[in-house]
């Protein structure tokens, strides 16, 4: 029996392998597969108009980012923890419903219970959450209370758009109430103003340098202006200049939006406090500016000053952060709690009412942070529905829109994420299982026709971990397709000569199709991109869900193969545990008598433990999960607190 995990040169006796013990046997419940990740099917159901999906796994717990300093929006400066949300990291998929209906099977995470579907009507943004039950997830957007507008544009639409510390860009709709998360902005701010007519969004990021940061509302994309090297908490963009107006303390400023040159500097006289607050211009372009101390009308004297009047009463009951007005006139404005109100103002009286949030005392708290507001207005004759492609799917919603034949993708494990399949590679005798013989890093991204069929899939990834001494082959086999149905691989890295080709690079003489990554992991060590064209568009469904049926090929011994519990080897595999050596498989399942796999696939970045750590020293809650059957501490492999032993790990 060959041998590996550390030692230079190969061993043909087994009985000379020295194997460190996990020192741990776990009881096993039978049929537990040491799977982290479940299949879930996404049903949607909606109608309605024309409408693009994306759909987010959910977690609504804020994760730690680390510290930041940072002038906070008194003008103080502090350094705190900063949390932020990984819902807009997560997204799995995006697609169109076709007949009515949009049906995906994801790969997701057993410890995420929800999934957030974000339906886009032109630029009409609404969302919702939803329950995972038995594995399904059923939305039908006619009858959620969270999908609105289904029967078509009105002249004139408005959102309340967002933004926070916390790098969070949201939007609020005004008439119900309800939150849509937008994007992850690349830093947290106090600022936000939009430049209506090219659906552009600017922000100023709350820390040194304050880059001024762009984001395109129909292409959903941040870009980086220029760094302003000052912040404050009062930013909007005025129509009839094209200029971005931005104030802090008692002075206000104008800048470029297209370079962030810094144009003019005026000082403002009258303000009771000079903390906080935002900037608005009203259509008829009257200046307002709130601060802390309340509302107040900006006018230009004939010395070149802004002399600010009070409107509002001397006692507000909160310090105003946030302003904007809607379409109507209505003058909107938010105090940055923890949890914000959403505050309508009569801006001739100062006169005020709670609409929304926690003290609104109508239920409709949302529990997010609104550092500043402003308004975008749907507008129907200004919707861009060019289709340059003409696969039915405009431009603003098509993720190829030069390309007829791909609309969407299909992302495993997310678009901003990675998965790790890893393996020991002692199989069928005992290992040390610290699963670092060969961890794979990958991301799979299946391209969509605008019918949400899959016309190719690219697979991208590296070998992040490699603890062997064996020269390792790695691959996966697609259970649900023949090697016909393949009409081209490439990127595959090979250079052992041990593996022989279809014509269409997949390998011959296997039953169903089979995509070798690399005949020696060691191909890999850098990010590879292999990339599988279909002869013709295939339901996901047949297709199925990565990382598929993956497999490592034990030191070019062709017919040995290690794969993930219960899985099946390919044709050219050999289970039947008839290898020279002493079996601890012998019911060939790939889970051995003391209880582990020999290979672990999880839909996250895994850190693998260091060289002879074992995963139960490594992991705290390894154990204790599997001896469950997955059902406690299903999060194990995650950095949430006492999970891991960081000294045990490889970062």
């Amino acid at each position: 029996m060959l041998n590996s995990c550390g030692f230079d040169e190969p061993v043909v006796d087994d009985d000379d392998i020295v194997i460190e013990d996990p020192g741990t046997v776990l009881s096993i419940p039978d049929g537990f597969d040491f799977s982290t990740y479940h299949d879930v099917k996404i049903n949607i159901v909606d109608d309605g108009n024309y409408a693009k999906y994306d759909i987010y796994a959910y977690s609504d717990e804020l994760y730690d980012a680390g510290t930041e300093t940072f002038e906070n929006e008194s003008g103080e400066i502090v350094t705190e923890t900063v949390y932020k949300s990984d819902v807009l990291d997560r997204l799995i998929f995006s697609g169109v419903a076709k007949n009515g209906t949009l049906q995906q099977t994801i790969n997701l995470p057993k410890f995420y219970d929800k999934v957030y579907i974000r339906r886009n009507e032109s630029l009409q943004f609404t969302a919702s959450i939803e329950d995972i039950v038995n594995q399904e997830v059923n939305f039908n957007a006619a009858e959620s209370k969270k999908s609105i507008k289904s029967s078509g544009l009105k002249s004139t639409t408005d959102y309340l758009y967002s933004v926070n510390g916390s790098g969070q860009l949201f939007q609020v709709d005004p008439l119900t109430g309800l939150l849509t998360d937008l994007s992850k902005m690349p830093m947290g701010s106090y600022t936000c103003a939009i430049d209506q007519e090219n659906k552009l969004l600017y922000s100023i990021g709350r820390s040194n340098p304050y880059p001024l940061m762009k984001y395109s509302i129909e292409k959903d994309i941040w870009e980086t202006v220029a760094n302003l090297g000052i912040g404050g908490p009062r930013l909007d963009y005025n129509a009839n200049d094209g200029l971005l107006y931005f104030s802090t303390k008692a002075k206000l400023y104008t800048f470029n939006p297209a370079t962030g040159e810094k144009l003019n500097t005026w000082n403002i006289e009258g303000l009771d406090s000079t903390s906080g607050g935002d900037l608005a211009f009203a259509d008829d372009g009257t200046l307002y500016l709130c601060t802390f101390s309340g509302l107040y009308l900006l006018e230009l004297d004939a010395n070149n000053v802004f002399q600010s009047t009070r409107i509002s009463a001397d006692s507000l009951p909160f310090q105003p952060t946030s302003m904007t007005f809607d379409s109507n006139q209505e003058l909107w404005l938010a105090n940055s709690a923890s949890s914000s109100n959403l505050i309508v103002m009569d801006t001739q009286t100062g006169g005020w009412q709670y609409k929304y949030g926690p003290d609104a005392n109508n239920g409709s708290d949302f529990g997010r942070t609104i550092n500043d507001l402003t308004t975008f207005r749907v507008i129907s004759e200004n919707v861009n529905d060019t289709d340059t492609d003409g696969d039915g799917i405009p431009d603003i919603d098509d993720a190829y829109p030069e390309d007829k034949e791909v609309a969407f993708e299909y992302f495993t494990p997310s678009k901003y994420g990675q998965g790790t399949i890893s393996f020991e590679d002692l199989w069928p005798t005992t290992g040390d299982y610290d699963f670092n013989d060969a961890a794979l890093s990958y991301q799979a991204v299946a391209k969509l026709n605008s019918d949400n069929m899959a016309v190719q899939l690219d697979f991208t990834c590296n070998i992040k971990a490699n603890g062997a001494g064996f020269t390792n082959g790695i691959g996966f086999q697609i259970d649900g397709l023949l090697p016909t149905e393949i009409e081209s691989v490439t990127g595959s890295v090979f250079t052992q000569n041990f593996i022989t080709l279809n014509q269409n690079g997949t390998e011959a003489d296997q039953e169903k199709a089979v995509i070798i990554l690399a005949d020696d992991v060691d191909n890999i060590l850098n990010e590879t991109k292999i990339t599988i064209r279909f002869t013709q568009p295939i339901s996901t469904e047949k297709l199925g869900v990565a990382p598929f049926n993956p497999f490592l090929i034990v030191n070019m011994v062709r017919e040995k193969e290690i794969h993930l519990p219960y899985m099946s080897p390919t044709s050219l595999g050999n289970n039947s545990t008839t290898f020279n050596g002493t079996n601890k498989d012998e019911d060939g399942n790939y889970i051995s008598d003391n209880g582990y796999p020999w290979a672990i696939s999880i839909i996250h970045d895994f850190k693998v433990p260091k060289e002879k750590v074992a995963i139960t020293d490594a992991y705290n809650f390894f154990s204790l999960w599997a001896e469950s059957g997955g059902l406690n501490y299903v999060n194990w492999y995650t950095d949430s607190s006492g999970n891991r032993n960081k000294d045990l790990i490889d970062q």
